[in-house]
């Protein structure tokens, strides 16, 4: 079994369209689950028209105090890097339960053991099939911060199921950016393929996130999308391929049928069959480096 992780860096590139419709053209000879990492904004069940069942619910630590062992020593506030923990002299700690990300170190630093282990919801995951792809989708709660320990969890229920089920390859649809969910999302891949569009800025977050690919040791290929919108911008993010031999392991014109297919909830190959051979290209692509 293999891992795919379809990033991008920038938001707004289209990897979510390129996940999904890579997912169905691979469905057709390979059993294939399609793991929605975008957890604080996933939208693959909306372009699958998928309506999700409820897995698991995702919990992450919290500390809880024995006031009547506290002896207000201000320690837990101390190691508390997310400033979760207010610790005024001669007053019982303050605890903003928001802002805590479960990293347990105000446990360990506690002298005489007044703070043990507590949980909070930080999020729920989710499952649905459609077009021959069962999909795993993690949703964080609103107003929670763990968006990597979502991540990370995530991917590691796919990898059960995938495991379980007997899957060929699971696709890592990740969130944009270079933060945290991002790496959690990339970490451990077989490969990675970086979705952009020409324009600079899009350029730029590319190179960051390949940067973190190098970092893991992942093989990595770009795939242009757009790339007919700005002609000469796209043949400059060529040049950089080429110049730190990157595989270009695709090109997707732009239509209006892009926006339409999200529209009306269908992976672009379904809406538009004439995309078809072009993503089975970019699949063939990936799958040859694996």
């Amino acid at each position: 079994m293999k891992t795919i992780a379809i990033t991008g860096g920038k938001g707004g590139t289209g990897k979510s369209t390129v996940a999904s419709s890579l997912a169905v053209v691979m469905s057709s000879n390979k059993k294939i689950l399609l793991a929605d990492a975008d957890v604080d904004c996933p939208n693959d069940h909306l372009i699958f028209s998928v309506k999700r069942k409820k897995l698991i619910d995702v919990y992450q630590p919290v500390p809880k105090w024995d006031f009547s062992k506290c002896i207000h020593c201000g320690k837990c506030a101390e190691v508390c890097k997310q400033n979760a923990i207010v610790a005024v002299k001669g007053k019982n700690p303050a605890f903003v339960q928001e802002l805590c990300i479960g990293c347990k170190a105000c446990i360990v630093a506690c002298p005489v053991g007044a703070i043990t282990e507590s949980r909070k919801k930080i999020g729920v995951i989710y499952t649905g099939d459609n077009y021959g792809v069962h999909l795993v989708s993690g949703e964080l709660k609103l107003g929670e911060l763990a968006s990597g320990e979502m991540v990370v969890e995530t991917r590691s229920i796919s990898l059960d199921i995938a495991k379980k089920n007997e899957f060929d390859i699971i696709l890592t649809d990740s969130a944009a950016g270079i933060g945290c969910p991002v790496i959690a999302s990339i970490q451990g891949s077989d490969f990675v393929a970086a979705v952009t569009e020409p324009t600079p800025s899009a350029l730029h977050d590319l190179k960051r996130v390949l940067y973190i690919a190098d970092h893991f040791k992942i093989p990595k290929g770009i795939i242009i999308n757009k790339s007919d919108l700005d002609k000469r911008f796209a043949r400059k993010i060529e040049g950089f391929a080429r110049k730190h031999e990157i595989p270009i392991i695709g090109k997707i014109p732009y239509k209006q049928d892009f926006v339409t297919s999200t529209i009306k909830m269908k992976p672009v190959v379904v809406f538009d069959k004439g995309y078809r051979d072009n993503f089975i290209d970019i699949a063939n692509n990936i799958l040859r480096r694996l």
